[in-house]
């Protein structure tokens, strides 16, 4: 019975009393001892069955209860075809479709089809007999899964025989499913971006979030609500505009799909090329790529297409365009100038603003260029160098006169290494001479004044008497003679350099000055 149904009695009361009596409905309700509710209902239905009073007499109750009460056509539901999983799947990959608007497009085409409700039952059902990879409902273009897997793959050195393991990189786009592999040496970070960049090349775009495992590589500091992400990988980031976004831990539906990858890349290229040999990495790489373009191009089973085509239509629209240039390696590093106003980045020395002295900066580091930043201030900036122990010096950054700062100058130096002896003062006069600026042979003049304090006295002396007779005059090979103790042995036995022959393509050292 209908909420709110009265007897056929009252409901002949109450008609009486509101069109006859023109009573209110609180009235009624006193005077009849029944809910405000059935009243507005019945004289609801009378307003929609065009009912007049006072009612002809031959009308009876059954007459008067089909009036108020008609019965509900039945719907013929079975003419209705069923819903399109797999279309309303694709819909829902759709930035900004929801399962609501799909099914009021469906019942609009079907108005006796299935409800909201059933509809919703019957998607949930249809994708849990569908592959894992695809069961998660994920957005067009919306996230990259990234992991590598635990297995790895054994390269060949020709030259020797030996066995290198090369670790597997996989990656699966969220909403086609579309696989991308390679192999790289390490797991470290300058290998994970690197394959990372080649991940959005071969996908021709970029998504939105970059979901990775909390590996030590992406994740210097795991957290629950907040991890801490590698400088390097952020900035890559930051670069092609997407967000980091790690799988929370313990939670593996967070990468069923990357996990699914996986095990593809396991079953259809670890196991297909276990009994191949492979010479090199870039060939181990080619047969990967063929495997690849397999697993992408093999139709599904239970689904319409395969991954190729499923992300042609879904996922590739959704892309957003790469950048124009892709990103370079980036090392972030943190160095202190020492007192001749240089940062010593990868065995080459950089200058930087003198009153930078003994501060600890932050470096940007690439295959180009070198970026030294103080607090959050870009204040030097270099093009890269890869001569060890040279220095690259801005004029700019010395300060007035090339001097240090007070304490320390040239002459200073000198007048101490004349006091531990002769050799010394010698070796110190000749760094300094041979830099293009005295201050840069600052540091291994002062490396040297260490070495006489760490060794008994007159052994530096004779370390450097040793370093001007063979001609090896640095700090570096002073504080090797006095570490092997040849500082000790007579200077007999020391092998000094032949004098280079007399030869027209011979220039010698005046050629360089």
């Amino acid at each position: 019975m209908p909420a709110h149904r009265l007897s056929m009695h009252k409901i002949r009361d109450v008609l009486r009393l509101h069109f006859e009596s023109r009573l209110s409905q609180r009235k009624i309700a006193r005077a009849l001892s029944i809910s405000r509710p059935g009243i507005r209902n019945t004289i609801a239905r009378a307003v929609t069955a065009k009912l007049t009073w006072p009612l002809d007499e031959d009308v009876t109750d059954a007459q008067l209860e089909k009036l108020l009460y008609p019965a509900k056509k039945s719907v013929d539901r079975e003419k209705a075809p069923p819903p399109n999983w797999e279309y309303v799947r694709k819909e829902l990959a759709r930035k900004h479709v929801t399962r609501q608007l799909v099914w009021q497009e469906y019942h609009e085409a079907h108005p006796n089809g299935i409800g909201y409700s059933h509809f919703c039952d019957g998607y949930r059902i249809w994708l849990r007999h569908v592959d894992p990879a695809m069961r998660q409902d994920r957005k067009a273009g919306e996230k990259l899964f990234v992991d590598y897997s635990g297995d790895t793959i054994s390269v060949i050195n020709p030259e020797t025989g030996a066995l290198r393991e090369a670790q597997l990189f996989v990656a699966t786009l969220g909403a086609s499913s579309l696989l991308y592999a390679e192999a790289t040496w390490t797991q470290q970070i300058k290998d994970w971006i690197g394959a990372h960049v080649r991940t959005l090349e071969f996908l021709g775009g970029v998504p939105q979030l970059v979901i990775p495992d909390n590996t030590k590589t992406a994740v210097t500091k795991p957290c629950f609500f907040e991890p801490t992400i590698h400088r390097t990988y952020a900035d890559f980031a930051a670069h092609y505009g997407v967000a980091i976004l790690p799988a929370r831990p313990r939670h593996p539906k967070d990468k069923a799909t990357v996990e699914a990858g996986v095990l593809h890349a396991q079953r259809r290229i670890l196991a297909t090329l276990r009994n191949h040999q492979f010479f090199s990495l870039e060939q181990l790489n080619e047969a990967i790529a063929e495997q690849v373009d397999a697993i992408n191009d093999a139709p599904f089973q239970k689904l319409e297409g395969s991954r190729r085509s499923q992300f042609e239509e879904i996922d590739r629209p959704a892309l957003r365009p790469l950048p124009h240039q892709a990103y370079e390696y980036t090392l972030w590093l943190s160095p202190r100038a020492g007192v001749n106003y240089h940062i010593e980045v990868d065995k080459h020395f950089y200058s930087v603003p003198h009153h930078l002295i003994r501060k600890k900066l932050t470096v940007r580091l690439t295959s180009r260029i070198i970026e030294a930043y103080y607090g959050g201030e870009r204040v030097a900036s270099h093009q890269r160098m890869y001569r060890n122990y040279a220095y690259t010096t801005v004029a700019k950054h010395m300060p007035p006169g090339h001097r240090l700062y007070a304490e320390w100058n040239p002459e200073r130096i000198l007048r101490w290494a004349s006091t531990v002896g002769e050799s010394v003062e010698g070796v110190c006069e000749q760094i300094m001479r041979s830099r293009p600026h005295p201050e840069q042979g600052f540091r291994a003049c002062l490396g040297i004044m260490r070495l006489s304090k760490r060794y008994e006295k007159g052994r530096t002396e004779a370390a450097c008497n040793r370093a001007l007779t063979a001609g090896t005059i640095s700090y570096r090979s002073i504080e090797s003679i006095l570490r092997q103790g040849l500082d000790r042995l007579p200077l007999s036995s020391v092998k000094t350099p032949d004098p280079l022959p007399n030869h027209e393509h011979v220039r010698g050292p005046e050629y360089y000055n």
